[in-house]
């Protein structure tokens, strides 16, 4: 007779097949599609379970038997399936079909029962098959509810779990402790030891005083030995049989007494001895023992063990926050950023507006990157560096960008204060491992920004001896570029706005052999610059002609850099979405490009009349002065509200595209940055002038000195150049003497009382006109050049033929003029930049 077990094994391989089936046609099995894609034939063969050989060997039980029939299944459907499908599938499956035979054990049980006790009626066993299928139908329903409530309480228990063992900030990601923590736990362990065991070798000891001793032990001769322990205390180890005089409960305890000195303790010894006259032979031995205590050696070292680990917790901190992984090992290691054509760069080289020429030399460092053997093949080399050299704001660096963008070269950027750390040969250090790096990516591009960190001059910082970490790295940064072992198809760019200090071993030829100089964009250059960054915008439906309005901001804007044209875009979004608007207008420009030059509108700075009043004239004589002066710029506004942090008015004037300025022209322009304190003298007196010319003799002293004493426009001083006062305030020693520095400030005063007393008779000619102007003022507050034409009549000067003039003549109407740049205060070669002439009172 077979087991029961071993036949509801037999029924169970049955059941397999049948609740494959079953699960493949069910319109509810998420996996029905592959089941049947994968299901064996019914002849396939499982297989079957040992034989039973006693009684007492169940054999395999009905859950083994099924796990080993579906790892055969399953084994069979792996080479139709992927590997993550076959995975999940194997999942679902096994637990529903596990699940399905699991609860149809009862029935092959149920028949064995029936086997061996059969004592039913035929009528009964025909009627029990068909409650067995509506049975076996109800109870695989209900399975596959539990079965997919199971599957989805599960992944919800993982889910948790995984939030769970989500690492916190600061962990090990591995799992366990992280190498901090398990010092902590380390030192905290070991502090902890040393503590109980000190107290437990201490609770196992008493102190006596030398009288209890004597009378207790010693009289009685109980003591075996005395062990004398670091010179201070005294241990009594007691013989054998002593234990039963000892009192009650202290026979496993220890006993000691403190001593004063050795040689006294040897004294009184060998007196109590010499007492109880004991002989020689027979007397106490003594030993003597240097011990240290666990809790005393920690708290030695501990000093040294918390400043070591102290370091070593900062260096690991001061890595992380770095972004290395490698501790102070690291120090060395380049911190160039490595872009490539899977590295999402979104500035291209159309983005880059205002600067088609040096865009173009960029362009072909790529091409000499892309195609070298087109080059090569006619003798030509590959140029090693370039240097982008410019005023801020530029686009130097968003120049760089885009290169980054287009190469399809690798591109290293770096910083030129990454190279300089607080630690000697760092600097020397990073730079061999960016040009290792460079090495192995070859061809490839770096651009090291704001090189005048590393490349100044040498000679100029290291006065005060010592070791100089900055030339170290400077003569490593030379090697590299042009040296032994020197690599090719590597380009080095750099970018600066002081070239002036570098050194001149790194802008020689074979080094950095081209300098593309980047100025401040022309008028053709801010329209391209401001269609750049029109283009994100949701302009005015009054705006129709981008390119026209484009081209009308671009003159209104003089000497802005491209970061000035970023920033006025910017603002004139702003200020639009502060009004609420949907568009960005006309009148959101001007407004920024007000705000961008002198500031926000300070309307809680509320001015007195007498001040009002003092503004009003000072403002009215820049005014008159840049209106009846032929050589003056074009006028384009005049305020008197308060703005910025110091400004309690501004006049504004636009200059034309001028790149030489003549003699003439700067004293022009000296007494109309005089009109201002000229005005208050004429209406208020000499002795009741104010401080808000403070900003117009600061500018007129500096045009006074670049003209005596580097343009070589006075005739006793002569055709020389000192260098000016921006060129001294580099050096410590002046290059001319002391006669001829007194004929120099002679000269420059003489200068500026002329442009004086010219400005004083022009506005006391025209004392009426200042006064119209001054109260006009007071009543607007603010007007322009049409405001002007109105009150004074047009200027007695045949109007210049350039663009701006032209563009105010046609265009500007009635509406208000946006206010241009303020204007560097020395004058130089190019004299494009906006004037701008605040009051600060």
């Amino acid at each position: 007779m077979v087991p029961r077990t071993a036949r509801a094994g037999l029924l169970l391989q049955r059941q397999l097949h049948t609740s494959c089936i079953r699960l493949a046609k069910s319109p509810k099995s998420a996996f029905s599609k592959e089941l049947a894609v994968i299901l064996p034939s019914r002849d396939a063969k499982l297989e079957r379970p040992r034989p039973v050989q006693h009684k007492r060997d169940p054999g395999p039980s009905a859950e083994q038997i099924a796990n080993q029939a579906l790892s055969v299944f399953f084994c069979s459907a792996k080479p139709t399936l992927s590997k993550p499908k076959a995975t999940q599938l194997r999942h679902y499956g096994t637990s529903a079909i596990r699940n399905d035979i699991l609860l149809s054990r009862k029935k092959p049980e149920r028949e064995a029962s029936v086997d061996e006790n059969r004592d039913t009626s035929p009528n009964e066993e025909k009627a029990r098959p068909g409650e067995r299928d509506a049975r076996e139908h109800r109870e695989s329903k209900e399975s596959e509810t539990k079965e997919e409530a199971s599957d989805k309480a599960k992944e919800k228990s993982e889910d948790g779990k995984e939030k769970q063992t989500d690492p916190q900030p600061g962990a090990n990601p591995n799992g366990g402790l992280s190498p901090g923590q398990s010092f902590l736990i380390f030192i905290i362990s070991a502090v902890l030891y040393a503590i109980t065991s000190s107290s437990s070798s201490n609770l196992a000891q008493k102190e006596i005083t030398w009288q209890e001793f004597r009378t207790a032990f010693l009289d009685k001769r109980l003591v075996d030995k005395l062990i004398v322990i670091n010179r201070s205390k005294v241990r009594i180890q007691l013989h054998s049989n002593a234990t039963g005089t000892m009192p009650t409960g202290s026979a496993h305890q220890h006993y000691y007494f403190s001593i004063g000195s050795v040689e006294a303790f040897e004294r009184k010894l060998d007196a109590a001895q010499d007492e109880l006259e004991i002989p020689a032979s027979e007397r106490v031995p003594v030993a003597y023992h240097e011990e240290v205590s666990a809790l005393n050696t920690i708290l030695t070292f501990a000093p040294t063990i918390l400043l070591v680990g102290f370091i070593w917790w900062m260096s690991r901190r001061a890595n992380n926050a770095a972004g290395g992984g490698s501790g102070i090992f690291g120090i060395g290691k380049s911190r160039a950023k490595l872009f490539n054509h899977d590295t999402d760069v979104k500035v291209r080289f159309q983005d880059v507006a205002g600067m088609d020429e040096a865009k173009q030399e960029i362009m072909e460092f790529v091409k000499f990157l892309k195609e070298p053997a087109r080059f090569e093949r006619l003798g030509a080399k590959i140029p090693r560096g370039a240097i982008l050299s410019g005023p801020p704001g530029t686009g130097k660096t968003l120049l760089a960008k885009a290169t980054a963008g287009e190469a399809s070269v690798p591109f290293l950027s770096v910083s030129g204060s990454e190279f300089v750390e607080m630690f000697v040969g760092v600097g020397a250090s990073r730079v061999r491992d960016l040009f290792a790096t460079a090495k192995k990516n070859a061809p490839c591009i770096i651009f090291v920004d704001e090189i005048d960190a590393i490349g100044k001059s040498r000679g100029k910082g290291g006065q005060f001896g010592g070791n100089d970490e900055r030339e170290s790295t400077l003569n490593q940064l030379l090697v590299e570029m042009d040296g032994f072992g020197t690599a090719d198809h590597i380009v080095v760019l750099a970018g600066t706005n002081r070239p002036d200090v570098l050194d001149a071993a790194l802008l020689r030829p074979g080094r950095f052999d081209r300098h593309i100089a980047i100025d401040r964009p022309d008028v053709s250059g801010r329209c391209q610059i401001f269609l750049v960054h029109l283009a994100p915008l949701r302009l005015s439906p009054s705006i129709t002609n981008r390119e026209e309005f484009a081209s009308k901001l671009g003159v209104l804007t003089p000497g802005f850099s491209g970061a000035d044209i970023a920033n006025v875009c910017n603002e004139a979004a702003l200020h639009a979405a502060r009004r609420e608007s949907d568009h960005v207008e006309e009148i959101d420009f001007e407004s920024a490009i007000e705000r961008v030059i002198v500031g926000l509108e300070r309307k809680s700075r509320v001015l007195s009349k007498e001040e009002k009043t003092t503004v009003a004239y000072h403002e009215a004589g820049h005014a008159i002065c840049g209106w009846f002066l032929e050589h003056a710029d074009p006028l384009l506004k005049v305020s008197i509200i308060p703005r910025g942090v110091g400004a309690l008015g501004y006049a504004q004037y636009l200059p034309a595209e001028r790149y030489l300025l003549s003699h003439p022209q700067l004293i022009d322009r000296m007494c109309m940055t005089l009109g201002g304190r000229v005005s208050e003298e004429i209406f208020f007196g000499k002795e009741n002038i104010t401080s808000g010319a403070r900003d117009d003799l600061d500018k007129i002293t500096k045009m006074a000195y670049e003209a005596c004493a580097s343009y070589g426009m006075d005739k006793e001083i002569g055709p020389v150049s000192y260098g000016g006062r921006e060129a001294l305030k580099e050096n410590w020693q002046k290059p001319f003497s002391e006669k001829t520095g007194e004929l120099l400030d002679s000269r420059v005063h003489q200068m500026i009382m002329d442009a004086h007393q010219r400005t004083t008779e022009l506005l006391t000619k025209y004392k009426p006109e200042v006064e119209k102007v001054a109260k006009l003022l007071l009543s607007k507050e603010i007007i322009t050049r049409e405001d002007m034409i109105e009150l004074l009549g047009k200027r007695p000067f045949p109007e210049r033929a350039d663009d701006m003039d032209k563009w105010l003549d046609k265009h500007r109407g009635g509406s208000v003029a946006p206010p241009p740049l303020e204007t560097p205060p020395i004058p130089v070669a190019s004299s494009e930049e906006p004037q701008v002439e605040p009051s600060r009172i």
